[in-house]
């Protein structure tokens, strides 16, 4: 390569390293957007029986222990109160007393 092409490199270089810096991640979402769709995954989940149903085979499935199985089957549950939003708490052993 000759003397001349090194600035034009790596100014190429630098720029390509700044628009990588400056773009988001795949994937990335902001705080509020990761909050609606976790809104519109808990509507779904309380909405829809099948899709319900379908989510607790994935998720509690494999567990074979009957009482870990259990809790997992009562962590999909619905409705208003403590009992719908419980996975929200920290567990007993974490809250301040």
């Amino acid at each position: 390569m000759s003397r001349r092409t090194w600035p034009f490199l790596a100014a190429i270089v630098m720029i390509g390293g700044a628009a990588a810096a400056s773009a988001q991640p795949r994937g990335y979402e902001s705080a509020d957007e990761n909050v609606r769709q976790s809104q519109a995954y808990e509507r779904l989940l309380c909405t829809n029986p099948a899709f319900r149903q379908r989510r607790i085979a994935q998720e509690c499935g494999p567990i074979t222990d009957p009482q870990l199985h259990q809790q997992c089957v009562a962590s999909f549950r619905c409705g208003g109160g403590a009992s719908g939003s419980q996975w929200r708490q920290a567990p007993p052993s974490e809250r301040i007393r």
